[in-house]
């Protein structure tokens, strides 16, 4: 990450509940003004407060745009006791299919738009950390109720935690093994795939089919709003996470919090990498602000959830090494030997409560069923095999289990020199840590486009230059597109991912250009006039 910010910091705003009031203001450029210098500071102080009203209403009118259009074209039901025998059932069918598929996409272009604007303001200064959670918790509102969008991954949980529930051990059998509405709504490749996900996860995924039953509609409200408990942890630990590692919290909350590749995939997709990824960034404020155990305790209830989270352990111990007294040697063997202690006491805790054991340990190989060129060893390997097809017909499985192979021995080798080059502790070592995110990302056999908000929580709150924040909004956009809103993969679709890259790149230069296209007749000081919800201290 780039060591040299080119956006303003601000401290972190009281966490106190704001009173919300409607006004219009003037922007930056007419604070400067001479004939209003006693009001400049009052004004700024207000907008920094506060959110553009257009941008708050363009991203919920995205979102709820989104949920409407998920209802048809999102991983609808395959027996949907609402739509069933009601007039509106077309909409899951032909031309009422292609309608939803139009409003679904058009929520997306408001949510791409609004975030942008948003990211705008935050650059210039105009809208600080309560601005930036109040238009956070606006535009989740409406994908709490939505279908699953974008992914039916919710309906593999939901199958696995009624198999918890009926006495059977999902790391042994899938949903196949238990028929029923939720196993026929979960998708042919995972049916007979045991759970990969911690023990923890699935005791939650249990407790809520125990509470909803054959319901899938409550099931998936349900599941959602326990994992949304992921993005609060993340909107509370982000502003500390900017304080400890140089970056501006408003900008942290914008590009982790608010980016549509993390509200729209893991809020509006239900994926458990949310509840993971907020746990995370809750557990590595706790060791960065010297409180270290209870710190690890909630990494390891991560690691409870999905295993990625293991990756950040290992530099955590740096970090609370280099605060102990002693040797180096001394120093390190301490804190590994504290942290082991706690890891393996909450994990034994989490599968003893679970009634599980440790067999979704071997099951994390079945993600290798996935097969898209996200992942950079896979992409390799289908690279070759298409070349050497030109020539001779070959299955690929060779090539991807080569390939794959000598990916994962990279990716070894890379997690180590990360973790050894963060041996100072310190911010450094949360540094190394997000870099390591992302690599797991790009070299592990199998990837999907959220897999990259695991670096980003933690990345977010470093240090942005201007040019990064363009490539992270492009990338954003980018990966929030390359899934069709079934769940199916895009990535092969080459005349639509043309389409979605030009979007991605109009998106990133508006961060920078309000009008890239130069579409607009308004004036520069005319399109800096916004409503601003001002947020009362």
């Amino acid at each position: 990450m780039p060591a040299t910010p080119s956006i303003p910091r601000f401290s972190t705003e009281r966490a106190s509940v704001p009173a919300v009031t409607t006004r219009t203001v003037q922007t930056t450029p007419s604070l400067a003004s001479p004939a209003a210098p006693a009001t400049a500071p009052r004004r700024l102080a207000a907008l920094r407060a506060g959110v553009p009203l257009r941008t708050l209403l363009l991203g919920l009118g995205g979102m709820a745009l989104l949920t409407v259009g998920g209802v048809g074209a999102g991983g609808t039901l395959v027996h949907d006791p609402l739509l069933a025998d009601s007039p509106l059932t077309w909409v899951r069918f032909g031309h009422g299919k292609d309608l939803a598929t139009a409003v679904l996409y058009g929520g997306l272009t408001l949510v791409v738009w609004g975030w942008v604007r948003l990211g705008r303001d935050v650059r210039a200064g105009t809208v600080g950390t309560r601005g930036m959670l109040l238009a956070i918790g606006v535009w989740t509102l409406p994908l709490l109720l939505a279908p699953p969008l974008f992914s039916r991954d919710i309906y593999s949980y939901l199958a696995q935690g009624n198999l918890a529930l009926h006495g059977l051990d999902p790391y042994r059998v899938g949903p196949s093994a238990l028929p029923g509405p939720l196993s026929e709504n979960v998708s042919p490749i995972w049916q007979t795939t045991p759970a990969p996900y911690g023990p923890l996860f699935v005791l939650i995924a249990k407790g809520v089919v125990a509470v909803t039953g054959d319901n899938l509609i409550t099931g998936v409200v349900l599941l959602r709003l326990a994992m949304a408990i992921g993005l609060g942890l993340l909107c509370w630990s982000l502003p500390g996470l900017a304080r400890h590692l140089g970056g501006s919290a408003p900008s942290a909350l914008w590009l982790a919090a608010a980016n549509p590749l993390l509200l729209v995939h893991l809020v509006g997709g239900a994926h458990n990498d949310l509840l993971m990824v907020g746990l995370l960034a809750a557990g590595v404020l706790l060791v960065l602000d010297r409180r270290h155990l209870v710190g690890i305790v909630l990494v390891t209830v991560a690691v409870a959830i999905k295993a990625t989270a293991g990756v950040a352990l290992p530099f955590l111990v740096w970090v609370w090494a280099a605060r102990l007294p002693g040797s180096a040697p001394a120093r390190f063997a301490r804190a590994t030997a504290a942290g082991l202690a706690v890891v393996v006491g909450v994990f034994a805790l989490c599968t003893l409560v679970s009634g599980l054991n440790l067999g979704w340990l071997p099951a994390l190989k079945t993600s290798s069923a996935i097969v898209n060129w996200l992942s950079l060893p896979t992409a390799v390997g289908q690279l070759l095999h298409t070349l050497v097809n030109l020539l001779v017909h070959v299955s690929d499985r060779w090539f991807l289990r080569i390939t794959r192979t000598l990916g994962s021995l990279l990716l070894a080798v890379v997690l180590v020199r990360q973790w050894w080059a963060a041996r100072q502790g310190g911010p450094e070592a949360v540094r190394r840590a997000a870099i390591a995110l992302l690599a797991v990302g790009l070299l592990s056999p199998a990837t999907l486009p959220w897999y990259f908000s695991w670096p980003l929580v933690i990345g977010a709150a470093l240090p942005w230059t201007g040019s990064a924040l363009v490539l992270g909004t492009l990338g954003s956009v980018w990966m929030l597109l390359v899934t069709f809103p079934t769940g199916d993969t895009a990535l092969y679709s080459w005349g639509y991912l043309a389409v979605t890259l030009a979007a991605s790149v109009l998106a990133a230069a508006s961060l920078i250009s309000p009008d890239p296209l130069r579409l607009s007749r308004r004036t520069p000081a005319e399109r800096d006039r916004p409503r601003v919800i001002e947020l009362a201290p």
